[in-house]
C-alpha cells in the first residue's frame, strides 16, 4: 500500500463526526498521519534512525478513535525504530542567543523524526515508491505542471589556475555592505566592495576595480559557462565565489518539449560555482558543476552554504497516439520509475581543481527524508571554505524540495509551497564543516519571500497568505528545534494581497494592501501567545520596509490614487517607537517614477552614518528613467537631495537599463549599472569618476 492509499483509507476509516470535522487538515491531524506513515515505512530494529523526541500524546476524542487504532494494528504488525541519541558534542551557542541547534531539543513530535535511509538499496526502494505514488499521465507534477523529460548536458571544464594567497593589510576606509536580511549573513549580489575594492560582474564578465584609482585592474571573461548572464557573486577577502545557474527564486520558469507545450522541468545545465582568487590577476581556482539548479546562498564567517534542487532524471514514455487512456500513461509512467536506477535521483557534482576533473555522487549515507516525502526532488547543501577550494564540498541532500532560502548565523531554512502548505526544512550551520539536517515541519498557506521568515531566540516565525474565499495573512511561531508550532496570531488583512514583512527583534510588521495599507505590528516576545499590538492604515502601500534610527520604518513602494491605480513611488516614514500606536511621520511621493515590480532589497542601500537612502526609480520621463533618487531621512522628515543618473551606452551585447546597485566607499557613492560605475560625492551628489566596463 502506498502513502496516499493509507492516507485515504485512514482518512476513509475515521467517523465523519461535527466534533472533528476537518481534523485531518489540522496540525494535529497532519501529525497523526504522519506518525502512522512513518510507523509504517519503519526499517528494522537495527537499522539507525535518528530521532530527536517522542510522539506527542495524541488528545482524546471520538474522532480520534479510528487512527489511534491504526496506530496500534501498525505497532503490533511492524518492528519499531531504534531510537538513538544525536551523534556528535553539543554544537556552539552563539553570543547574545538563545541555544540552537539539534543538542537543545527536549521532546520532539513523531513527524519531525530525521530518518537517514539504512542502505543505497533501501534507498531506492523508498524514492521509487514515493515517487511512482505521484506520477501523472503526463510524468512528474513539478512545480505547477508536468515535465516528461530529465535533461542532463555536458560539463565544460575550463582551465584551472594557481593559488595566491597574497593579500593587502592596507586599512579600508569605510563603506557599506550588500543590504542582507541578517546582521552577519552575507547574500550573493551583483556587486560587492571590502573598502580597497569593488568586485562586480555584469554582461558575463567578472571586474575588480580599485576604489582609490577608480580603475578596473582585473578581468574574467564568463561567457563560456551556461548562466554567465545571470551571475552572482560572494565576497571573503581575497576569493570571490561566483555563482552560476538561473536562481529564480525557486520558480522552475515552463519549457516547451516535443511539441507538448509548457513543462516545468530541472535546468538542462544544472549550475556551475567557481572560486576566483583576485589578490593579483583574477584567477580560477576550482569550480564545481552540479546537475541540481541553483537556488540560492548564504556566506556566514568564510563558510559558503550554497542550495540547490534536483528532480529525478527521467524519461517517460511518448504516446504513440490519442488511443491509451489516462490509466494506461500512468501505468506506463510508474513501470519507468519502478524500473529506474538510483543514479536517477542521486544529486551528482564534478570538481576541478589544476586542469584535473573529478566527478562525485552524494552517498547514500548522506541522504535523509522527512517522515512524509513525494520523491520528486531531491534538495542539496554544499559548504564551502572559501580559503580553500570546491574540492570538499560536504554536500547533504534530502528528500524534499526548496524554492525560498532564509539564514541565520546558525540555521539554514529551505522551504517550498504547493499553495495550500509551506514546508519548511532546517539545517544547523553554526559550525564549520558540513550542515546538519535537523527536521522539517510546514505551515498553512505560502510565503512572500525569505523575509517572511526569522529565528530570534529559539523560535522560527513565519508569515504566510492562504487564499482560501478571501485571502487572509497569518504569523506563526515556531520551536525552531522541533518545528512545531507554539502560537499564531491570524486574520491579518482579510481578503487583502501581502505585500512586505520585516522582523525585528521580538516584533513583526507586515504590510497589506486592496485599498488602503494596513500596517499591522506583532508582538512577539511570547512565543506561545503573539499579538497584534497595533495597525495603522495608510495609503498607498510600501513593498519593503526598513529600519533607520530613532524608532523609524521606511517603507518604500506605491502611491495610488482614488481609482486604485498606481501613481509613482513613495516612501513612507513610520514612528513604531509605540508598538500599539505607529504612526506616518513623513510622505514623499515622485509621480511617473513607479517600480514595475517589488523593489529588490539588494537595490535599496541605506547610510546610517548621513541618514542617507538611495533607491533605483523608472519613469517614463527621459530625463529620470534609469536614475537613482537620493534621500535625507530625518526623524520626521524625508527630504530629496537629488537624483543620479549614469551615462546611458549602447553595446553589442546588452543595453543598459539604468542604476541597479549603490555602494558608499568613503565620501563617495558608487552607482553601478550595466555600462560601468558612476563615482559621485556623497554630499553634493556631484561626479567625481566614471568607470566604464568596456
Amino acid at each position: 500500500m502506498t502513502d496516499d492509499e493509507l492516507e485515504r483509507a485512514l482518512r476513509a476509516s475515521r467517523p465523519a463526526t461535527a466534533a472533528d470535522d476537518g481534523w485531518a487538515g489540522t496540525d494535529d491531524g497532519e501529525e497523526a498521519l504522519a506518525a502512522i506513515h512513518l510507523a509504517a515505512n519503519a526499517p528494522p530494529a537495527s537499522t539507525p534512525v535518528r530521532t530527536l523526541r517522542r510522539v506527542r500524546p495524541f488528545g482524546i476524542g471520538i474522532g480520534l478513535t479510528a487512527a489511534a487504532a491504526a496506530i496500534v494494528a501498525v505497532g503490533l504488525a511492524m518492528p519499531g525504530p531504534t531510537h538513538a541519541p544525536v551523534e556528535g558534542a553539543p554544537p556552539p551557542t552563539p553570543t547574545g542567543s538563545a541555544p540552537v541547534g539539534p543538542a537543545s531539543v527536549g521532546p520532539v513530535p513523531q513527524h519531525m523524526t530525521l530518518a537517514a535511509y539504512s542502505t543505497c538499496d533501501a534507498m531506492l526502494s523508498g524514492l521509487r515508491k514515493h515517487t511512482a505514488a505521484h506520477v501523472t499521465a503526463d510524468g512528474l507534477d513539478i512545480g505547477g505542471g508536468s515535465y516528461r523529460y530529465g535533461l542532463e548536458k555536458g560539463i565544460a571544464v575550463p582551465a584551472a589556475g594557481a593559488v595566491d594567497d597574497a593579500g593587502s593589510a592596507a586599512s579600508a576606509p569605510d563603506h557599506s555592505t550588500t543590504n542582507d536580511q541578517e546582521i552577519g549573513v552575507d547574500e550573493p549580489d551583483l556587486v560587492k566592495t571590502d573598502g580597497r575594492r569593488v568586485v562586480a560582474v555584469s554582461d558575463g564578465v567578472l571586474r575588480v576595480i580599485d576604489a582609490a584609482t577608480r580603475k578596473v585592474t582585473g578581468t574574467l571573461d564568463l561567457g563560456m559557462y551556461a548562466g554567465a548572464q545571470d551571475a552572482q557573486l560572494m565576497l571573503d577577502g581575497n576569493r570571490v565565489l561566483v555563482l552560476l545557474g538561473s536562481n529564480s527564486g525557486g520558480i522552475r520558469y515552463p519549457m516547451p518539449v516535443d511539441g507538448y507545450g509548457p513543462r516545468f522541468g530541472p535546468s538542462a545545465d544544472g549550475s556551475t560555482f567557481l572560486l576566483v582568487d583576485i589578490a593579483a590577476t583574477p584567477t580560477i581556482v576550482s569550480t564545481l558543476h552540479s546537475n541540481a539548479g541553483y537556488v540560492d546562498a548564504r556566506l556566514v564567517g568564510g563558510e559558503v552554504r550554497v542550495v540547490a534542487a534536483s528532480t529525478p532524471r527521467l524519461t517517460f514514455p511518448v504516446p504513440a497516439d490519442d488511443r491509451s487512456s489516462e490509466q494506461q500513461r500512468i501505468a506506463a509512467n510508474r513501470k519507468v520509475v519502478e524500473s529506474a536506477p538510483l543514479a536517477a535521483w542521486l544529486p551528482t557534482y564534478q570538481t576541478t581543481r589544476g586542469g584535473v576533473a573529478t566527478t562525485h555522487t552524494v552517498a547514500c549515507d548522506r541522504v535523509s527524508h522527512p517522515a512524509k516525502y513525494t520523491g520528486e526532488s531531491m534538495l542539496t547543501v554544499y559548504s564551502f571554505d572559501l580559503a580553500a577550494t570546491l574540492d570538499d564540498a560536504e554536500p547533504i541532500s534530502i528528500a524534499a524540495d526548496g524554492a525560498t532560502v532564509y539564514a541565520s548565523t546558525s540555521s539554514l531554512y529551505v522551504s517550498s509551497s504547493d499553495g495550500a502548505r509551506t514546508q519548511l526544512h532546517r539545517f544547523f550551520v553554526g559550525a564549520a564543516g558540513a550542515p546538519r539536517y535537523v527536521g522539517s515541519g510546514s505551515v498553512p498557506g505560502q510565503l512572500l519571500n525569505s523575509y517572511s521568515m526569522s529565528e530570534y531566540s529559539g523560535a522560527l516565525r513565519v508569515v504566510t497568505t492562504e487564499y482560501k474565499t478571501r485571502q487572509v495573512t497569518s504569523v506563526y511561531v515556531l520551536d525552531a528545534d522541533s518545528l512545531r508550532r507554539t502560537g499564531s496570531v491570524g486574520g491579518l488583512g482579510r481578503g487583502e494581497n501581502l505585500h512586505a514583512v520585516r522582523f525585528l527583534g521580538p516584533l513583526a510588521y507586515v504590510v497589506t494592501f486592496e485599498s488602503v495599507d494596513p500596517l499591522f505590528v506583532l508582538d512577539l516576545h511570547d512565543p506561545a501567545h503573539p499579538r497584534q499590538s497595533g495597525e495603522l492604515k495608510v495609503t498607498g502601500y510600501s513593498d519593503y520596509l526598513h529600519p533607520t534610527s530613532d524608532g523609524r520604518l521606511l517603507g518604500v513602494g506605491q502611491s495610488v490614487n482614488d481609482q486604485q491605480r498606481v501613481t509613482g513611488l513613495q516612501v513612507s516614514l513610520f514612528d513604531v517607537t509605540d508598538a500599539a500606536h505607529p504612526t506616518r511621520v513623513a510622505k514623499l511621493t515622485r509621480r511617473h517614477t513607479p517600480s514595475e515590480t517589488p523593489i529588490d532589497p539588494h537595490a535599496f542601500l541605506y547610510w546610517a552614518a548621513t541618514k542617507t537612502a538611495v533607491l533605483p526609480i523608472d519613469s517614463w520621463e527621459p530625463s529620470e528613467s534609469g536614475a537613482a533618487v537620493v534621500l535625507h531621512v530625518g526623524t520626521n522628515d524625508l527630504r530629496t537631495v537629488g537624483t543620479i543618473r549614469n551615462p546611458a551606452v549602447n553595446t553589442t551585447d546588452s543595453y543598459d537599463t539604468g542604476i541597479a546597485r549603490t555602494l558608499v566607499i568613503g565620501d563617495t557613492i558608487w552607482t553601478m549599472s550595466g555600462s560601468g560605475l558612476q563615482v559621485s560625492d556623497l554630499q553634493s551628489l556631484a561626479r567625481r569618476a566614471w568607470v566604464p566596463f568596456s
